[in-house]
């Protein structure tokens, strides 16, 4: 497969009338712990939520009258079905989407709002894939690949069209990668505007296939049993594509580096907090492995695309508490102590002390971990950062306390 600036700038034309052009703003927050300057590329607030509309728009205008008849079918964790959900209702096109099993349920009530039939089956995307397939072929269906497609690729593209449009300047761009469609398109518009751009590939280190084939140069098949895991469920796809990483990736892309599921929640909490956006697991990956990896590059003026804002609410609490955690706000560990009376006061009068606010205490003596005469006190604490934590940590084994967890 092949998609040039033509091509991609063909695709602008042609979505116009259903996208947004999104916001690029400067993070000033995430400029300062970078050390450069951060734009936001917000395709969080893009219509359906995400960036995939835009390849949705340009392909399913593509159609030939027989092939929208025929009706639509596709596959995908959520985002893609959304954006073809709701191209295919604008166009009068009967959709079908597989989803997997587990998917989030605003996707899942999202795509039926659009009019779609959502079938439900598989454990993973590449399952709900092959159901999708096996549907085609039986109904003759026309299917839309999420990102084996250069209609798909180029409408992802005028993603790269907008932010050379607002930052001629910009030096180095990172993506989310799942199938790669995204970063391809936006690969393949940067780098025939300008070469020396660099476009960086960012993945979860639980679904991190690509990054091993980019480093391997060679697609690294994954095995059956192997699974995939994390909070980025956008970016979930368990096998490379042979066809994008020869076609796009292995072309387009100066690097792809992991970040983990802890450094995924942290930004999705520091979203929220500081550029008051709410984004996905895969649409706060571009930001969190430019700010895990910002020691290993020198750009003067980068770009992280926040891929898309749909958001499991019924997984946001527990994203934000982890993400809390892992940035210091919220500490939680366990003391073994004496039981004796005063020993509660002296310890919380020191946290009082170290200006952190207890949210929560649980006490136990049943545990095997201690001694008849000791009790295990478990802490939660909101705290300003993790030097605090550790601070907290350390006044309290100074204490003569241990902490075991």
């Amino acid at each position: 497969m092949k998609v040039n600036l033509d091509e991609i700038k063909k695709a602008e034309i042609t979505i116009r009338p259903y996208i947004i052009h999104t916001l690029l703003e400067i993070s000033e927050s995430s400029s300062k712990i970078a050390g450069f300057e951060v734009f936001l590329k917000f395709e969080n607030l893009q219509r359906t939520g995400s960036f995939k509309i835009r390849g949705a728009a340009n392909k399913l205008a593509a159609l030939t009258s027989a092939e929208k008849r025929a009706g639509v079918v596709a596959a995908s964790a959520g985002n893609h079905a959304q954006g073809v959900a709701c191209m295919a209702q604008k166009l009068g096109i009967k959709a079908t989407i597989f989803m997997p099993e587990l998917s989030p349920l605003i996707k899942v009530v999202s795509t039926k709002r659009f009019g779609a039939e959502v079938v439900l089956k598989g454990s993973s995307y590449d399952e709900a894939y092959k159901n999708a397939r096996e549907y085609q072929k039986k109904e003759g269906s026309t299917f839309i690949h999420p990102f084996e497609d250069e209609h798909i690729i180029a409408g992802q593209g005028t993603i790269g069209l907008e932010i050379f449009a607002d930052l001629p300047e910009v030096d180095t761009v990172f993506v989310a990668v799942g199938g790669g469609g995204l970063i391809s398109g936006i690969g393949a518009a940067l780098k025939s505007l300008n070469p020396k751009v660099r476009v960086i590939g960012v993945q979860a280190e639980g679904a991190d296939s690509m990054a091993r084939s980019f480093h391997s140069r060679h697609v690294e098949l994954i095995s059956p049993t192997e699974k995939v895991s994390t909070i980025a469920d956008g970016i979930a796809v368990k096998q490379p594509s042979q066809t994008m990483y020869e076609d796009f990736i292995s072309k387009y892309c100066d690097d792809v580096v992991t970040i983990n599921d802890d450094e995924i929640a942290k930004t999705i909490v520091f979203l929220m907090e500081r550029a008051k956006s709410v984004v996905e697991g895969a649409g706060a990956a571009a930001l969190a492995g430019l700010l895990a990896h910002k020691t290993l590059i020198k750009p003067k003026k980068a770009v992280a695309v926040l891929g898309g804002g749909n958001i499991d609410l019924n997984l946001i609490e527990r994203i934000i508490d982890r993400g809390s955690q892992a940035a210091g706000r919220i500490a939680k560990f366990v003391v073994a102590a004496a039981d004796v009376p005063g020993t509660l006061n002296r310890l919380t009068s020191f946290i009082a002390e170290k200006r952190a606010n207890v949210l929560q205490i649980n006490q136990t003596r049943l545990s095997e971990k201690i001694s008849l005469k000791e009790t295990l006190i478990e802490f939660t604490l909101e705290t300003m950062g993790l030097d605090h934590v550790e601070i907290i940590k350390e006044g309290i084994r100074n204490l003569g306390f241990v902490i075991i967890e």
